[in-house]
């Protein structure tokens, strides 16, 4: 059987396939094209992270495929429901990159409270001429350790989340429409550990009371956090998306950047992509990445392996 691997795949994955009896392709092969790429070249799995969308065309124009695999959490680029009423199997790694998300997350957040996405733009400008304007201009940074921490979404990722915070010494706070309670265990190096027990609140609850709000939602229709929202929120809060985007209301975001509501945002993820809107590239309170919160080698080791075991496993229990 071959597998086409079209947004890449780690070594290990393409080790443990091919130690499985497959054959792995990872040639990238454009969206208008995958269909064809498909048929032509017997695939019988395909898999995909963000950029590749397996949609109800390729579906049907795809008789021979039987396993489509996402490579991480959400799987909006993908008719799930539609692959599988087609008997296709559709697989996702929901556990393997919660903690890479939750990192670059608290990457964000200290990049905000020490201003060094702006830091690290005007230091190779003014650095050698104005280093004493500049060590003003950033000298007002604050401290996470006390603050409270609102995670909208309190599934995997956002209770990784909720470890890291209590390790700060935040107080953490949460809200999720499907979650009324959880117990995060927090490990630490030395094989101790503590289970802290969470009540989720009311939406509107967790921003009116957070310092810091971070969102962990899949993509949905309308907004999460719009101009109401933002109305409702503290003075001088900040915020990261690393989730989807779409769940932030940008242009309400560069209102609430601009009148000092928001002291700054830090985004992976955009409402347009991959063309995020200049405005917010080139605000000077917006911490920005390119949608990498799954990108590290840690994780997208964990992301091969969990889909090779997956796919060996269908293959071996339902002969697919």
């Amino acid at each position: 059987m071959k597998v086409l691997a079209n947004d890449g795949i780690s070594k290990s994955g393409i080790q443990a396939l091919e130690k499985g009896g497959f054959e792995v392709i990872t040639t990238k092969v454009a969206q208008e094209q995958v269909a064809n790429y498909i048929n032509a070249n017997n695939i019988s799995v395909v898999l995909v992270r963000s950029a590749t969308k397996v949609r109800k065309d390729i579906i049907d124009a795809c008789p021979g495929l039987k396993i489509i695999g996402r490579g991480g959490v959400g799987m909006d680029n993908i008719d799930v429901e539609y692959a599988r009423s087609k008997g296709v199997h559709v697989i996702n790694t929901p556990a393997s990159s919660s903690e890479s998300v939750a990192e670059l997350v608290f990457a964000h957040l200290f990049t905000g409270v020490r201003f060094l996405h702006d830091s690290n733009r005007n230091m190779p400008l003014e650095g050698d001429t104005n280093f004493d304007g500049l060590k003003k201009a950033y000298a007002n940074g604050i401290e996470l350790r006390g603050k409270t921490l609102g995670i909208i979404g309190f599934g995997r990722i956002g209770q990784a989340v909720a470890k890291m915070a209590l390790g700060l010494g935040m107080k953490v706070i949460a809200a999720d429409k499907y979650v009324d309670k959880a117990e995060v265990k927090v490990d630490f190096y030395n094989g101790q550990f503590i289970n802290v027990e969470f009540e989720t609140e009311p939406l509107e609850d967790v921003i009116k009371h957070s310092d810091f709000i971070t969102l962990h939602v899949p993509a949905q229709d309308g907004y999460v956090i719009g101009k109401a929202e933002f109305e409702l929120m503290k003075d001088g809060v900040g915020i990261v998306n690393c989730a989807r985007g779409g769940v932030i209301d940008e242009v309400a975001l560069v209102e609430a950047l601009d009148n000092n509501k928001v002291l700054f945002a830090g985004l992976d993820v955009f409402e347009n992509e991959p063309t995020p809107e200049i405005q917010i590239l080139m605000h000077t309170k917006i911490s920005l990445t390119p949608h990498i919160g799954a990108a590290t080698l840690e994780a997208q080791d964990r992301i091969g392996t969990e889909l090779a075991e997956q796919i060996i496993s269908l293959l071996k229990s339902e002969k697919v």
